[in-house]
């Protein structure tokens, strides 16, 4: 059996996979691929069917976003390693065997590629760039993407390091810790998923990779825009429901406290930029926090990693400080 599962998540996405599916087939020889399909109305399953016949096909019974997609699908993939590709990302040839690679180290769970923009191949793109982290107040940022300033890549991250959270655009885990993990929390039904189970993955023990040998480029947006105040929502939301599930003890009331009023800064600064659906979108997350504060402490793990933070506030950093490139921080 092939040591690697290539799963793309597919809604109505036909156009994606005529476009993307074949990159993936030509440069993919050492792994399974799977497309795990969202109950599409669309005629993108028999597209694959036709096309595609040795790729695997898992129909799911409802659209259930990203985070229970996978959920649902990948209890049916065997292979060590899944490889969670989006149906927007264009791979490059030789783009597994460094990570396949890095895997042969057991305390790594985890990794991604360098994350490069397909509209400009030459910048790094949003959803992962170069590794994630986040700071103390759970605000995620990456090398080469700190809020909406990227960088152009110019070899400075051709590197391996550890990070705090891989990318769901291109996201590597052991199949054993996905499961141990129990998947990605369903509830978040897309955004931040990827972070909070590496965070849950990371209070484990496990180590999460970046390998900047292997590459791919992704086009982003392609199922909720960047300006879609759903998408703010879903963001504010999810960082503060992941927060709540993994932050350590004694840290938990202060962190989220300010966190709380960081938040609603930025709704402020929605408001007085014309955007009053993003205001709207932030005050909703906050409720949500509070409907739901029960269930996620009932989440909560045994136990908690002190060291999760890369620095105390990126916001900071950022705002007040001007600092716009990951060297800066």
């Amino acid at each position: 059996m092939k040591k690697i599962a290539v799963v793309i998540l597919n809604w109505n996405g036909k156009k994606l996979l005529e476009q993307f599916l074949p990159s993936v087939v030509q440069y993919s020889q050492e792994a399974v691929i799977y497309v795990a399909d969202n109950a599409s109305t669309d005629d993108s399953v028999q597209f694959v069917k036709n096309q595609y016949p040795s790729i695997k096909i898992i129909q799911n019974s409802g659209n259930f976003g990203y985070a229970k997609g996978y959920n649902e699908a990948l209890q049916f993939v065997e292979e060590e390693i899944y490889a969670l590709v989006n149906s927007d990302i264009e791979v490059t040839e030789n783009w597994l065997q460094p990570i396949i690679e890095l895997f042969s180290d057991e305390k790594v769970a985890i990794a991604q590629p360098k994350i490069l923009d397909y509209k400009d191949k030459k910048m790094f793109e949003y959803a992962g760039a170069a590794g994630g982290f986040i700071d103390k107040y759970g605000f995620p940022f990456c090398r080469g993407r700190i809020f909406e300033t990227l960088e152009e890549d110019k070899g400075q991250y051709n590197d391996i390091i550890d990070i705090f959270w891989a990318t769901g655009a291109c996201l590597f885990i052991r199949k054993d810790v996905f499961r141990e993990l129990k998947g990605f929390d369903s509830d978040f039904f897309a955004h931040q998923e990827e972070i909070d189970l590496c965070w849950r993955a990371h209070n484990k023990g496990y180590l999460a990779k970046y390998c900047g040998k292997s590459t791919v480029y992704h086009v982003g947006g392609a199922t909720l825009q960047t300006g879609s105040p759903m998408k703010t929502f879903l963001n504010f939301r999810n960082s503060l429901w992941m927060m709540l599930k993994n932050l350590p003890a004694r840290k938990l009331f202060p962190v989220l406290l300010f966190r709380l009023m960081l938040d609603g800064a930025a709704g402020l600064k929605f408001l007085t930029e014309g955007k009053p659906k993003h205001f709207w979108a932030v005050l909703k997350s906050h409720f949500y926090f509070y409907i739901y504060l029960n269930n996620y402490l009932s989440k909560r793990g045994l136990t908690q990693q002190e060291n999760y933070y890369k620095i105390k506030s990126v916001v900071y950093r950022y705002f007040v400080k001007n600092g716009k490139l990951f060297a800066d921080l």
